[in-house]
């Protein structure tokens, strides 16, 4: 084999997922066509979720240093033109406050970790220096991946560069190729649901002090009211701003910056290009040796931010479960866990961003051209556009629910309780230790979070001074050679909020059971959770 795994595409799903197995002692090559990142508009925001992830890979605090500044409110506006009065102004917290918030509260309602505005252009060269610093990851850019074969026991992939054609050979490959996938192409596999619905005009600015002039007040989006489904969105510099706009010509863009702005600037525009709203999902997210991730097997409307988050939030499932199958502990069933978790999460996120997507039309939908009028015929397009838009828009702005509360159903490695288990809601949270869930974040006396006590292998929460053995269970993880921990926290605060004596957690915070006593036969629990 020339490496374990080979990964195609280095955006920010497939270089999160190198680093991660990089990590675990995986050896992986990641194949990326460009020469290097390039300096485009995609992605601009962490939600909380993805943040906690990046934590536990010891990765935050360098996105944080190199995203937007952390004293900067993430408010948004919708606007006929940024001098003029708003028609509303959603205020959300800078991450400074954020971090304020939830380092007073101990409900479990709140992440470990906020969100964070990092541009897509300053997050891959971030995550492509970790990659390039980690002697388990071979980066190669400027590599053209043209196909693959597969067998029983291997994966061969053709690879192009300059003029030389080469064949690697690994135990799996791993497509995060985005959403014209080659490798899901090359599979069969469909994506289903609804494609096109709109096409946008994006455009990236450079204008050093338009964010310092703003005045109707410091924010993150800029919602225009007008026949153009025009919005602003200040870049992690604050130096660069991205406009999309429905308009017919790259031209058209400029003049659509002159006219939201509405102030004299000097400004560059750097690039100009097109988009389509989809909301995709693929029929498989594996076949054999081979998987997908990212948009591979998700397109969504990027209202809500649920994109490369997902894709994320797929690297986190796949990349200990490659390991585990590659370090010899991890069963058949485990790697069949990932397409049984992941997608129920793709279909549950792509419906989150179609009622986004869906809110934010409605209140677009009451944009009359009488909107700027100083009559009392524009005040009334105005009075009712903002009220249907104070509903209506913060289904994207507020999906907290679907960030942090998924939870993974039918999965052969999650232990199956009595019962429908609590909903899926998308802009609300409740803490929950149902099979499946995350484990809500809770702070210990001593004013560390529990998150950062647990390793990276299985770990038994043993709460409120519970004496039950665990040795049995020790034994038959370890009989399938998985690594296993035992944490004991006797503390009210986290027995109350999980609501039982024992949690059996796995590497990536899921729970995969719960209870006040650990069930007779131990090794039967220890083959769930390990795929066997």
């Amino acid at each position: 084999m020339d490496t374990q795994v080979i990964i195609v595409g280095a955006g920010p799903v497939g270089l999160t997922l190198a680093i991660d197995l990089g990590r675990r002692g995986v050896r992986c090559i990641l194949l990326e066509q460009k020469a290097a990142p390039q300096f485009l508009p995609k992605m601009e925001r962490c939600n909380a979720r993805t943040m906690e992830i990046y934590r536990r890979m010891g990765l935050a605090q360098k996105i944080r240093d190199a995203g937007f500044p952390r004293d900067v409110p993430m408010d948004v506006f919708i606007v006929t033109s940024l001098v003029d009065p708003p028609l509303l102004h959603l205020p959300y917290p800078s991450v400074a406050q954020a971090q304020a918030e939830i380092a007073s509260r101990n409900d479990g309602t709140l992440p470990l970790e906020p969100y964070q505005l990092i541009s897509q252009y300053t997050l891959e060269p971030l995550l492509k220096s970790v990659a390039d610093s980690m002697p388990t990851i071979d980066v190669r850019y400027g590599c053209e991946f043209q196909g693959f074969e597969q067998d029983q026991g291997s994966v061969r992939a053709r690879v192009k560069r300059g003029s030389t054609i080469e064949e690697l050979r690994a135990d799996y490959l791993v497509g995060c190729d985005g959403g014209s996938s080659l490798v899901r192409r090359q599979l069969g596999i469909k994506l289903q649901g609804d494609a096109n619905l709109m096409q946008f005009r994006q455009a990236l600015y450079k204008c050093d002090d338009l964010f310092d002039r703003i005045p109707i007040g410091k924010g993150r989006h800029y919602h225009v009211a007008d026949a153009q489904a025009t919005f602003l969105i200040v870049q992690d510099s604050t130096k660069h701003f991205t406009l999309h706009s429905v308009v017919d010509t790259d031209a058209d863009m400029a003049t659509m910056f002159e006219k939201t702005v509405a102030m004299p600037v000097q400004y560059e525009m750097l690039s100009v290009g097109q988009w389509r709203q989809n909301l995709l999902l693929a029929d498989k997210y594996s076949d054999g040796r081979i998987f997908l991730a990212g948009d591979a097997v998700h397109l969504v409307i990027p209202t809500g931010g649920l994109g490369m988050n997902s894709g994320v939030g797929d690297a986190n499932d796949l990349s200990w479960k490659l390991a585990a199958t590659l370090q010899g502990w991890g069963g058949q069933k485990l790697l069949e866990s990932y397409e049984i978790e992941r997608r129920q999460i793709g279909a549950h996120n792509v419906e989150a961003s179609r009622q986004a997507s869906r809110g934010r039309r409605a209140w677009r939908a009451m944009y009359k051209p009488n909107i700027r009028d100083n009559t009392p015929e524009g005040a009334e397009t105005r009075a009712n556009l903002t009220r249907v838009a104070n509903v209506e828009q913060r289904k994207s702005n507020e999906m907290i629910g679907a960030e942090l509360g998924y939870r993974y159903v039918g999965s052969p490695v999650i232990f199956a309780e009595d019962g429908e288990g609590p909903p899926h809601e998308f802009m609300t949270y409740v803490p929950t230790t149902w099979p499946g869930a995350r484990l809500p974040h809770v702070w210990l006396v001593d004013g560390t979070a529990l998150h950062d006590k647990i390793g990276d292998g299985y770990t038994l929460l043993r709460l409120a001074g519970s004496e039950a053995n665990s040795a049995p269970l020790a034994r038959s993880f370890a009989e399938f050679g998985a690594h296993f921990a035992v944490l004991d926290i006797n503390e009210e605060r986290p027995r109350e909020l999980y609501g039982c004596d024992l949690l059996l957690l796995r590497p990536d915070l899921h729970v995969v059971w719960r209870g006040n006593s650990l069930p007779g036969e131990a090794g039967k629990l220890a083959a769930l959770a390990t795929g066997h």
